[in-house]
């Protein structure tokens, strides 16, 4: 296939950018809302819900978002899905302007938005091969980190603050007017960057469909790695559906959001190294050394009460995060032919994903009827392992995050010991004969 590509990573930043202030803007909106539930009801559920339905459409569309980023121009499926995404919003700003909103409104707003993303998520990661050199794979992968972890570093804290001087309504109007820069980010760069793709007219979604897939399951390698990243994933869902409800147990909610502003500030600095430094060889030494740092820091999470302890644990775990995403990232996009990446990232996303669906569904079980029970004073383990990291009321998640963690540092020892993880970075090293490894850019 005849496909012609003109590198820049000036444009990819004039995207990237866009998308940073458009996820600084997703950010706002999902903490708003989860508060503005939360507050109707006074019911967690609520606010769960509102995740759910911003999380699933997104993930299980993803391949048919990937189908047509491979099919159609990915700059334009972009835009689709970023004013799709908007379109959802507007409409959760209309009802609420009508002062008759219900929560069913918001879910299926929030929903809405989700299809829409499907559309533009594959879009953006296959883009990104269209606009980068090989060797600045590793810089565009550290900047994407670092614009996925503005929501959790700066949306929290300004969502805050408007909402004490402002109203949800106001806040939807600045998350639509951001979809709206991301837009007119990718029109700056549209004409000037011609891509060529290969005629999919007589081909259906299906087959597409069956392409990707089979570009996943016969690299063993890709298939591999998708996998040990969807165990991962299953893991790490138990994190992010338990960590309130265990700080919680203990303290408040305005340490739980200190606790979440300071963490996300070990992401933006790996985000910020690995932006800076163009890496060209080791990615799988680095996935293994990320996730025995993530379990490890992870496990360190539930071993103690102390506040400040931790926020320690937690900055360790954050900063680890970027480095397994921009390894596994790389070792993916350098092993799989550039045309297919759109259907390949959307089977990807939905495979990776599904440790943090299952876990979604087990999470509140294992807390309330397993783990916390056996915690509690006088329960089975209480006079052992309570005697380490105590007793009481959330102390069984903290129990859980410590085997949890334990896992992780099992998986990555497992991972440093497959063949055919390696593999994927030796035909890395085969494209790249010069690569001189870390290299101060």
């Amino acid at each position: 296939m005849e496909q012609t590509v003109q590198t820049s990573f000036g444009k990819f930043l004039i995207v990237w950018f866009g998308q940073l202030i458009s996820l600084i803007g997703i950010g706002l909106t999902a903490f708003s809302l989860g508060v503005y539930a939360f507050e109707k009801t006074n019911t967690a559920t609520s606010a769960a819900l509102i995740t759910l339905f911003t999380f699933l459409p997104s993930i299980l569309l993803r391949p048919i978002g990937g189908i047509l980023a491979d099919r159609f121009d990915r700059r334009t499926m972009m835009i689709i899905g970023d004013l799709g995404s908007a379109a959802g919003l507007i409409f959760i700003l209309g009802i609420m302007l009508t002062d008759d909103i219900q929560l069913w409104h918001i879910y299926v707003g929030v929903a809405f938005s989700s299809v829409f993303s499907a559309l533009q998520s594959p879009a953006y990661k296959a883009s990104a091969t269209d606009l980068l050199d090989k060797d600045q794979f590793s810089k565009g992968s550290g900047l994407v980190q670092l614009a996925e972890s503005s929501k959790f570093l700066f949306s929290p804290i300004i969502a805050g603050i408007l909402l004490s001087i402002t109203t949800i309504e106001v806040i939807l109007i600045i998350n639509i007017a951001t979809f709206l820069i991301a837009i007119l980010a990718v029109l700056v760069i549209r004409k000037s960057m011609k891509v060529e793709r290969e005629n999919k007219e007589d081909t259906n979604w299906l087959t597409d469909i069956q392409e990707g897939w089979k570009e996943v399951v016969t690299n063993k390698g890709v298939l591999l790695l998708v996998l040990i990243i969807s165990l991962v994933t299953f893991y790490l869902g138990f994190l992010e559906t338990l960590i309130g409800p265990m700080l919680l147990s203990f303290t408040d909610a305005k340490t739980l959001g200190i606790f979440q502003s300071v963490s996300a500030i070990g992401m933006l600095i790996s985000s910020l190294c690995i932006g800076i430094f163009t890496m060209t060889k080791k990615y799988a030494t680095v996935l293994v050394m990320g996730l025995i740092m993530c379990g490890l820091s992870f496990s360190l999470l539930g071993v103690s009460t102390n506040k400040y302890f931790i926020i320690f644990a937690g900055i360790l775990f954050l900063s680890s995060l970027p480095f397994v995403n921009m390894s596994a990232d790389v070792l993916v996009r350098n092993n799989i032919p550039n045309e297919k990446q759109g259907r390949v990232w959307g089977i990807i996303g939905i495979l990776s994903q599904l440790g943090f669906i299952i876990a979604y569904s087990l999470a509140g079980f294992l807390a309330d009827h397993v783990f916390n029970p056996l915690m509690l004073e006088g329960g089975p383990l209480a006079s052992s392992v309570g005697h380490i990291i105590g007793t009481g009321p959330g102390r069984g998640i903290g129990f859980l995050f410590i085997i949890a963690g334990l896992f992780v540092i099992l998986i990555a020892i497992i991972t440093s010991r497959l063949n055919m993880i390696r593999s994927l970075e030796q035909r890395i090293d085969i494209t790249q004969p010069d690569s001189t490894g870390l290299v101060h850019d």
